[in-house]
């Protein structure tokens, strides 16, 4: 299936855009979307911009998106938001961040550059300009990968590629996706590494998944050290298993070793008595059942009980 050719990262979308938006003053301008400049940059009212359903990220620092609010209300917005419209609405397919710092700056206008992308074109340069960015938790850049795989049938070396980064790192970064939603917390919060996820997963349990994990945050452990820790996690684990399965192996094979000594001693006594012999065990008391089909049979039995007197 053909994937589109987005490139490495916005530089072929928004070529030239940065240099053409630096310092654009809009405190006083008017409500309505003004025409656009040379470089495609058009100012457009606040309201009518709405962030995409789809956005990747889902975590933003409120702390940094205060100290860009500051520098808005000083310079204006610097770099464009990539949208797409939408009837006369926008929809963002970069620069949420930018967005949201710009309404605590309460800007009434922002200026944009208006694409007409498909739907799965909007949502593959949303991931790659997330991806891109360095704010990103480990967890939303997995997912983004995941995404880009899933909804666009991506290879793993197809993610690499566009994102010029290794499969390796790719590869790596799906293992948190695995991990337990607090084990995945603590991995959003940049405590475990995808790494660190890898070596947990080996684990299998839960409970014992998330115990590991919070030891990890709490002494920050290494890779090598985690690797040390969950090996002795595992062999305690297997050892406490042998121990609460050997009582029953042992009774079930003392059992077995009784059931075969009965039936030993059943077809002696046949052998012996020339009748079927069945020896009933009980918790008290057993019995030995001799069968006889005659009176003249049970005369012969009673003879050979007489001579073992």
């Amino acid at each position: 299936m053909a994937k589109p050719g987005l490139g490495k990262g916005l530089g072929a979308l928004i070529s030239g855009v940065q240099a053409a938006a630096d310092k654009i003053e809009f405190e006083n301008a008017p409500e309505i979307a003004t025409l656009p400049s040379e470089n495609g940059v058009l100012m457009v009212d606040i309201r009518k911009v709405e962030p995409s359903p789809t956005q990747p990220r889902q975590y933003f620092n409120e702390e940094a998106l205060e100290e860009l609010a500051e520098s808005m209300k000083t310079f204006g917005i610097i770099q464009p938001l990539l949208v797409t419209a939408e009837g006369d609405h926008y929809i963002i397919i970069a620069g949420e961040r930018r967005y949201r710092a710009a309404r605590k700056a309460q800007l009434t206008q922002v200026p944009v550059i208006v694409k007409d992308y498909t739907e799965m074109e909007v949502l593959q340069v949303a991931l790659i300009e997330n991806i891109q960015r360095q704010d990103l938790t480990s967890i939303e850049e997995a997912t983004c990968y995941k995404r880009l795989m899933d909804d666009f049938f991506f290879s793993a070396e197809d993610v690499a590629a566009k994102l010029g980064k290794s499969k390796h790192a790719v590869t790596n970064s799906m293992y948190l996706l695995d991990l337990t939603p607090r084990a995945q917390s603590l991995a959003a919060e940049g405590k475990l590494t995808a790494s660190h996820a890898k070596v947990l997963l080996s684990l299998g349990d839960d409970d014992l998944q998330e115990e590991a994990a919070k030891k990890i945050a709490e002494v920050g452990l290494s890779v090598r050290e985690t690797e040390a820790m969950v090996a002795s996690v595992l062999k305690a684990v297997a050892k406490k298993a042998k121990g609460a399965v050997q009582p029953d192996a042992d009774a079930q094979r003392a059992k077995e070793n009784a059931e075969k000594a009965l039936r030993s001693a059943e077809n002696e006594l046949k052998h012996l008595l020339g009748s079927r012999v069945n020896i009933i065990p009980g918790p008290k008391k057993s019995k030995i059942e001799i069968e006889y089909y005659s009176n003249e049979d049970l005369e012969r039995l009673m003879d050979l009980l007489r001579l073992l007197q």
